[in-house]
């Protein structure tokens, strides 16, 4: 995908449809991990997903390859999407075109909140990744969670990797207005703090580029289409260079 983009503005205006971003909705495809939008910060929050405790065991193919696990909510597993559409999907494609070999696993779960991921963390681990793809924050911001507890699991969830051995690096997300100046603004501070606690590579808006740009955006203008999703997996692509090797 090669036209032209037009960078999406951290601004006021272009975050207002995100309210309906990453909680309670029915998954959409059949990824292995699947999620779930929000309702409207308006509507009462339904309550997370329950951790996933019956995670794959490594496969032949995972011990054979270098994996890079994309862990995270909805805007990781693809709502929306078909099958092999989602951002990892879309990240796996150009990496085997380049010639990498890594196999990547696409991590994403409904509705997850940063406690929901702590409490998935150690069954990434246990697969025993070369590289994590961290995308959490989303549910917290728009249930209004409070911003030091959120801080507080995702720096659990970035140590705990690093201490495991794996490589991590960081994507970010905002909110939209109506949660006031204030408290955007320190949500929006906490990645570059983490990723400068734990010297990690950072992504500040996951879906830089695909925000606002006709035909990347689902009807609901919180989650990439597939085609936008091929521009979110080069976002990440981005991000990973300086950690890949052939």
């Amino acid at each position: 995908m090669n036209q032209a983009r037009v960078s999406p503005s951290l601004s006021v205006i272009a975050f207002v449809a995100l309210a309906s971003l990453l909680t309670g909705c029915k998954p959409a495809n059949n990824n292995a991990e699947t999620t779930a939008s929000v309702p409207a910060p308006t509507q009462p929050a339904p309550a997370p997903s329950a951790p996933a405790t019956d995670s794959p065991a490594p496969s032949a193919q995972d011990s054979a390859q270098n994996l890079i696990i994309c862990f995270g909510d909805s805007l990781t597993a693809g709502l929306g999407t078909d099958l092999g559409q989602s951002y990892p999907d879309h990240l796996q494609r150009l990496l085997d075109a380049q010639g990498y070999h890594y196999h990547v696993v696409n991590a994403g779960i409904s509705g997850n909140t940063t406690k929901d991921g702590l409490d998935r963390v150690q069954f990434v681990i246990d697969r025993h990744p070369k590289i994590v793809v961290v995308e959490f924050g989303g549910n917290d911001g728009l249930r209004g969670l409070p911003i030091d507890q959120t801080q507080a699991n995702l720096s659990s969830i970035l140590s705990q990797l690093q201490a495991s051995g794996a490589e991590v690096v960081l994507a970010g997300i905002t909110l939209p207005p109506s949660y006031g100046p204030d408290y955007i603004k320190k949500f929006d501070a906490m990645y570059p703090a983490l990723a400068k606690q734990y010297h990690i590579h950072f992504l500040p808006f996951l879906l830089k580029d695909v925000y606002g740009v006709p035909g990347d955006m689902q009807e609901d203008a919180t989650h990439a289409t597939a085609q936008g999703n091929q521009q979110v997996a080069r976002n990440v692509e981005a991000l990973l260079k300086p950690l890949l090797k052939k």
